[in-house]
């Protein structure tokens, strides 16, 4: 856990809705950045590299340093350290961590100098490769990324990889979850912020209509319309479903599916609902029984 700890201490801290960094949202003074990482003023490139180098190259390795530099950057920037970093080093910078670091440690800053499309690619590649498939990995990112960052994702993968990521879904899963992934990474899902109340009723009584009215779930269904709808418009067609059924959407699915479609839908629903809470519960799971670094960096 003092991984962590040494990595959120440097990210996470009180911002003072005093200091002009904020937007009004229902009229209350909120963070400009949602997330805890944002670009680091007064950035300078040359100099991060040169202290990274130093940090790399002292007796013991001072690996505070390392974190303290790459948690306070974007990754915008971390990508332009490491470009520094390596033309003026001559050295390649993942490798220098990897000799330098062990562990967790390493798995972490490695994933940092990662840009986004990169990593969730690497990500989805080591949750198909060899025996088993790690189906909670496809969802979270299938489920969590905009129709541009998956198209993003499928050309890094091809580059990294030299195979199409619709193919090796394919291969690693089967049934009702191959459709439902599929449907995630090639459907362009609405992203509109607008909701529209007639069709959000009509959803949750199709819904209800496909589940608990219907003898066996239609799960195409299920998934047409949970893939296809914004946040904000499935938001509204859960409210709506909780008007016409004694059950919320998830506990009807929980009664309704099994396997890995029952837990790929609940997680849809979840990030639909709300994204942020998703991760929260993800990231305590992760550390509930120990460190899972491979969460904790997701």
């Amino acid at each position: 856990m003092s991984l962590f700890k040494k990595f959120f201490k440097g990210i996470v801290h009180h911002r003072d809705p005093d200091t002009g960094d904020t937007v009004k949202v229902k009229e209350k003074p909120k963070p400009k950045y949602y997330g805890t990482i944002i670009p680091y003023p007064n950035f300078n490139a040359s100099s991060d590299a040169s202290v990274l180098q130093s940090a790399i190259e002292s007796k013991g390795v001072d690996e505070d340093v390392i974190i303290a530099v790459l948690v306070k950057r974007s990754n915008e920037q971390r990508q332009k350290i490491k470009a520094v970093y390596e033309a003026s080093s001559g050295k390649n910078l993942d490798k220098a961590l990897k000799s330098a670091l062990r562990s967790h440690l390493e798995d972490v800053t490695l994933a940092l100098l990662m840009p986004p499309a990169q990593f969730d690619a690497y990500l989805l590649r080591k949750a198909t490769k060899g025996v088993g498939t790690d189906e909670d990995v496809l969802v979270e990112i299938l489920a969590t990324r905009s129709y541009g960052e998956l198209q993003e994702i499928k050309r890094a993968f091809k580059q990294e990889y030299k195979k199409d990521l619709e193919e090796v879904i394919k291969g690693e899963t089967n049934g009702d979850f191959t459709k439902a992934l599929l449907a995630m990474l090639n459907t362009k899902r609405d992203e509109s912020t607008e909701v529209d109340m007639e069709l959000a009723k009509k959803d949750a009584k199709v819904l209800f209509e496909a589940g608990e009215q219907n003898a066996g779930a239609d799960v195409s269904t299920f998934i047409n319309i949970l893939t296809t709808r914004s946040g904000p418009q499935l938001s509204k067609t859960f409210q709506h479903y909780a008007t016409i059924s004694d059950l919320t959407l998830p506990k009807a699915l929980q009664m309704e599916l099994k396997g890995d479609i029952e837990d790929c839908l609940i997680d849809i629903v979840k990030c639909a609902w709300n994204t942020p809470a998703f991760f929260a519960e993800k990231l305590h799971r992760a550390m509930k029984v120990g460190t899972n670094a491979p969460s904790g960096c997701r």
